[in-house]
């Protein structure tokens, strides 16, 4: 079975690593301050409604920031929100609306997501449109060291000069010579095609008015990259501990966001980490292949503990191919581990609060979030803990069942958790409980059939209860129900 770590174990046991990409190997985490851990992670550009491909970061760092917290570290967690892009004034104008409002109405959506997925809120969540300030700041900076320059075509832009840092490219290993040009601005403007834009100057004719911010370079908006080093400087300081974010950002936005802070005198971040894409016939989903499913649709089918689970099944760096066969087939697995806490509850009463995750558990989550391995150490300790119930209440099945319920918690999975009730503003549970009023008298009725030898009634019950999308198991402590693999 699966040993007990010691609570003292916090800090002080074998060191979590993490897989670096800046430097493409597995490393010790040490943090710029012992016992703190400062964690940056690019959130969304909020141009459409979420999909499934849009929250694994989320959840995938969230991990994250519970893990850290679980061994005793103190994070402050930033995930930015960008709310001012190209795309986002493209879409506003096609639906004739304002920009903000299209943002606005699609970051309460995101907020909507998170909160049905159990993603717990960052220590602050900026907004790209709220540190203009900061970013003219940063790229003044950038112009006074030679870095960055306004363009002579009179377009009111403001390039970084990718020439004069010698290091550009270093995180993704790339030499400028091999690079495409960037494409987020007029090129007649640059010194070179590969110099990517820090500010836009306003375009009157096809651009809104409310679009541009004053600036020492005329009126304009900033360009996407400066964003996160100007809102991760504001909050973590000139040098923190983890960027993270989506693989597909790490050429061109992570690139230019660590050219740009170290050429400004940050050192910015120590470890970079990049999790990788949910695709859908193995293209990454997105609204441009018409294949995103957004998370309401899929909370139409399951719930939102079970998307969580078969997200967080899958190591963060694993691209995981989507489809509704996998997800129920990850749901059963899941209900598994509800069933064998609904019946060590039946017979204990409660579980105890004060449980702990169990060694091969916490091996896994140290080795670079290795949360396949982590959700097997729960399984096998459910396991366990089924062949513990037919000798009723005693010392080894609340321990096993306080471990199961204190690892779910660590991946933010634990049904007793009140954002799962919260997320769907108490129904589910409703419903679970008047189900289970029907169902157990059902089951009585079947179990009185059974007593008096007539089993053609009682296989009657049986079937009329197994079309309605519910399985029923004979347990040691009597019989008990759960929905069928994609019923809801």
């Amino acid at each position: 079975m699966c040993g007990h770590a010691p609570r003292d174990s916090r800090l002080s046991r074998v060191t979590f690593r993490l897989y670096d990409t800046a430097t493409r190997e597995v490393r010790d985490f040490v943090p710029l301050e012992e016992g703190k851990a400062g964690l940056y992670v690019c959130g969304l550009t909020v141009q459409s409604e979420p999909h499934v491909g849009h929250v694994r970061s989320g959840v995938n760092f969230d991990v994250l920031q519970r893990w850290l917290r679980h061994a005793g570290y103190e994070v402050t967690f930033i995930r930015n929100t960008t709310d001012i892009d190209d795309k986002i004034l493209a879409k506003a104008a096609e639906q004739g609306r304002p920009w903000y409002n299209l943002a606005y109405a699609m970051h309460r959506e995101l907020d909507k997501a998170y909160a049905a997925l159990n993603v717990a809120p960052p220590t602050y969540e900026p907004a790209a449109t709220g540190h203009v300030p900061e970013m003219i700041e940063l790229i003044t900076a950038l112009i006074t060291k030679g870095h960055a320059y306004a363009a002579e075509d009179g377009s009111g832009d403001v390039y970084f000069d990718v020439r004069s840092w010698p290091q550009y490219g270093e995180l993704t290993r790339q030499r400028i010579e091999d690079m495409e040009a960037a494409e987020d601005a007029d090129p007649r403007g640059k010194r070179d095609p590969r110099d990517f834009a820090l500010w836009k100057g306003w375009k009157k004719d096809s651009e809104p008015e409310t679009a541009a911010w004053p600036s020492p370079w005329g009126p304009g908006r900033p360009g996407w990259h400066i964003e996160c080093s100007a809102m991760a400087g504001k909050y973590l300081g000139k040098a923190f501990d983890i960027h993270g974010g989506g693989v597909d950002l790490r050429f061109p936005h992570h690139e230019n966001e660590q050219a740009q802070s170290r050429a400004a005198g940050h050192p910015f971040a120590s470890y970079w980490m990049h999790n990788a894409w949910i695709t859908t016939a193995g293209e990454k989903m997105s609204k441009s292949l018409g294949n995103s499913l957004t998370i309401p649709a899929v909370l139409g089918r399951f719930r939102g503990i079970e998307l969580r689970y078969y997200l967080v099944s899958a190591h963060y760096r694993s691209h995981v191919e989507f489809s509704f066969e996998a997800l129920e087939e990850s749901a059963v697995g899941f209900r598994r581990i509800e069933g064998f806490l609904a019946r060590a509850r039946a017979v204990l009463g409660e579980i105890p609060a004060d449980g702990m995750p169990c060694a091969d558990f916490v091996n896994a989550m140290d080795d670079d979030l290795g949360t396949p391995a982590a959700v097997a150490a729960i399984h096998e300790v459910a396991r366990e803990g089924n062949k513990l119930l037919a000798g009723g209440d005693s010392a080894a099945l609340r321990g096993t069942a306080a471990s199961v319920l204190a690892m779910l918690d660590v991946l933010g999975l634990s049904p007793d958790d009140v954002a799962w009730a919260s997320s769907t503003g108490g129904h589910e549970q409703q419903l679970t409980e008047a189900v289970d009023v029907l169902v157990r008298g059902l089951l009585e009725q079947r179990a009185e059939a059974r007593a008096s030898k007539d089993f053609s009634t009682a296989d009657a019950i049986r079937d009329r209860i197994k079309a309605a999308g519910i399985e029923i198991e004979d347990t040691p402590t009597g019989p008990s129900w759960s929905l069928e693999a994609g019923k809801k």
